[in-house]
């Protein structure tokens, strides 16, 4: 197997736009021609993909929503046969319908390039040792991972999640340099390392590759101090293509730049739908220029960022997501979102980013409860201050008031994947 190439990352602002302005034009013919759903959407708006004759076009095109795909389960939303498809993923289908996402030979090839694109801007070299601590299955994470790390040349641990004591035995007994899983999950392996005595900076560890769940700087740093490794935003979602969407730069750390060449951004006014200018806080929408068997156009991804200039190449850059449009809670009236808590709990050295976000209600009133973990056992004057300080910071950066728990070590449960954040008691209705 030959190492892949990246000459793409070397071309021209001008270059760039060219290509994406072609490889749209046929992403926009394939879908129309081939997707039923869309095509009766653009129809009931009056648009043809020949109306496209500059990027800017794109804007009057319909969107793509995680409803139309869930409305077509399970094959009505595939441009290519049924037959022409080597491989299906799935969404867990836990807030309704799962949304299935179909592949062929050639999305495949595409999809293990991209990660090896992502894996080596990252710090991933081939020969390394890479543990693939994220799931296998319908979830993306787990393979998308894998065929990139081997298409990059590098030897894959598939480990997947779960069996903490196992994975910190074959870290260290493998050789690990590369680790890829979610960010809560190696904030659970960190812990395991602590229980077992062993100092992950005595590891071969280097480099973790962390997505799927939003996270913050302060979930970085806290990552970064206590393995001593470089920590890479690694970005993706399953409808676009899977992880490798878009990823950090090891050398500048500064926001996962999209892989423009075959994934076209916008940011949108999450209520109106309105483009917004690059720079300004919204909604990402993601249209992709090379899938064959599902292509999806404007699609919605809920996830709220913003469009920053590209750093290390002309392909932009997205700003830490701030968290989702849909996961957004709404406490006696204010807008919160997990992420904002996490960037609060983690300012406190004392504290850790185990953390659960209980919502119940009194009456009319919301009962907002964040309860937390400290990063080791503390005094009662300890747990006081720092639940007391903790409440002052939420107060001074929302306006809410909250009851804070510093729970025992270990008493917050652990996640293999997607953090659980949030359990919200409240009456439905």
């Amino acid at each position: 197997m030959t190492t892949p190439r990246f000459d793409e990352l070397d071309l021209s602002l001008d270059a760039m736009r060219a290509l994406q302005l072609a490889r749209l034009k046929a992403a926009l013919a394939h879908a129309y021609a081939n997707q039923a759903p869309y095509r009766a959407k653009c129809q009931a708006t009056g648009i043809h993909p020949d109306d496209l004759r500059e990027l800017a076009d794109l804007g009057r095109f319909p969107f793509t929503l995680k409803a139309d795909l869930r409305e077509a389960y399970p094959f009505g939303m595939f441009a290519v046969p049924r037959e022409h498809c080597v491989r299906v993923h799935a969404s867990s289908g836990t807030t309704g319908r799962p949304t299935v996402v179909g592949y062929t030979a050639g999305d495949i090839a595409l999809w293990g390039d991209l990660m090896a694109r992502s894996m080596y801007v990252g710090g991933a070299r081939p020969g390394d040792i890479v543990h693939n601590a994220y799931g296998y299955g319908l979830f993306t994470g787990g393979l998308g991972a894998h065929y990139g790390a081997e298409r990059l040349g590098c030897t894959v641990v598939p480990m997947s999640g779960g069996f903490g004591e196992r994975q910190i035995q074959l870290i260290r007994e493998f050789g690990a340099q590369v680790l890829m899983l979610t960010p809560s999950y190696m904030m659970a392996l960190a812990d395991e390392f602590d229980r077992q005595g062993v100092d992950p900076r005595a590891t071969a560890i280097r480099v973790g590759f962390f997505g799927a769940e939003p996270w913050t700087e302060g979930m970085r740093v806290q990552i970064e101090q206590r393995l001593g490794i470089d920590a890479i935003d690694l970005y993706g979602l399953s409808e676009v293509m899977g992880p490798g969407v878009a990823c950090e730069f090891a050398t500048t750390k500064d926001g996962p730049t999209i892989w423009e060449d075959h994934f076209y951004p916008e940011i949108v006014d999450p209520d109106s739908g309105e483009p917004v200018a690059d720079g300004e806080p919204g909604e990402l929408v993601l249209t992709s220029l090379t899938k064959e068997a599902l292509p999806v156009i404007r699609y919605r991804t809920r996830d709220l960022t913003r469009l920053l200039p590209g750093s290390a190449t002309v392909m932009r850059r997205m700003a830490k997501i701030t968290g989702r449009s849909d996961d957004m809670l709404i406490v006696r009236g204010v807008n919160l979102f997990p992420s904002q808590v996490e960037e609060q709990i983690l300012r406190d050295p004392v504290l850790s980013g185990h953390y659960v976000i209980e919502l119940s209600r009194t009456g009319a009133l919301d009962d907002l409860l964040v309860r937390v973990e400290p990063r080791t056992e503390l005094s009662a004057d300890a747990v006081g201050r720092a639940a007391a300080d903790l409440s002052q910071r939420l107060k001074g950066m929302c306006g809410l008031s909250a009851d804070i728990e510093i729970a025992a070590v270990g008493a917050i449960e652990r996640s293999m994947g997607k953090a659980r954040r949030v359990i919200d008691r409240r009456p439905k209705g």
